[in-house]
């Protein structure tokens, strides 16, 4: 994955960490597809005038530490360019209940379109960011790790979040550090025939 092909400014404060066949760009596709399906928004397109703008903002409905704002950028992006998003917070910054701390502005069927996808990812790294943030304060000056253990297509995503809210990732995947075991151990026959096939 390649950040300057998603659309990421140097400005990120977090970036997201590598893994080498992870697609981004293809995970806020699939997301997109799969609420706008191949017509978009079909109550928008009953009901509001396309060519109608309005403004909408991103209103903090808990405390926590807000993630997710790089990742909106670049969804509000695919789905319309024109799109003028301005944030009052950055990935990792701690907000309050009743919070205004960014605002998008432009079509409204864009807007639209956009909104649930980009308040779904947020949602869920802000909630993961926040839980992260308050572990990793409590167990300071230990380091808290992000297994593998993330929902199905959502790794990157996932540990993203940790590591806006102050954690660390351990591996990305099976293929990037070797880690023995329980099951490699009792496949293997036992701890002393596990060296014997490296």
């Amino acid at each position: 994955m390649h950040i300057s092909n998603l659309g990421l400014i140097d400005s990120v404060v977090v970036k997201p960490p590598v893994h080498p066949t992870y697609d981004l760009k293809g995970v806020i596709q699939l997301a997109l597809s799969e609420d706008a399906g191949d017509k978009g928004d079909v109550t928008c397109l009953a009901t509001i005038p396309t060519e109608m703008e309005v403004k909408a903002y991103f209103l903090a409905k808990d405390d926590g530490i807000v993630a997710g704002i790089a990742l909106a950028e670049m969804i509000f992006n695919e789905v319309d360019p024109t799109l003028k998003v301005e944030w009052f917070r950055k990935d990792g910054d701690n907000v309050v209940r009743g919070l205004k701390f960014g605002k998008v502005h432009g079509r409204a069927h864009s807007i639209v379109v956009a909104k649930r996808v980009v308040l779904n990812f947020m949602q869920r790294m802000s909630g993961i960011a926040t839980l992260t943030k308050a572990m990793a304060d409590t167990a300071h000056p230990a380091c808290i790790l992000k297994t593998r253990k993330t929902a199905p297509a959502f790794r990157l995503v996932d540990k993203w979040a940790v590591l806006i809210g102050g954690g660390q990732n351990h591996r990305m995947g099976l293929f990037d550090m070797v880690m023995i075991k329980y099951n490699h151990i009792s496949i293997a026959g036992g701890v002393s025939n596990v060296n014997r096939y490296s």
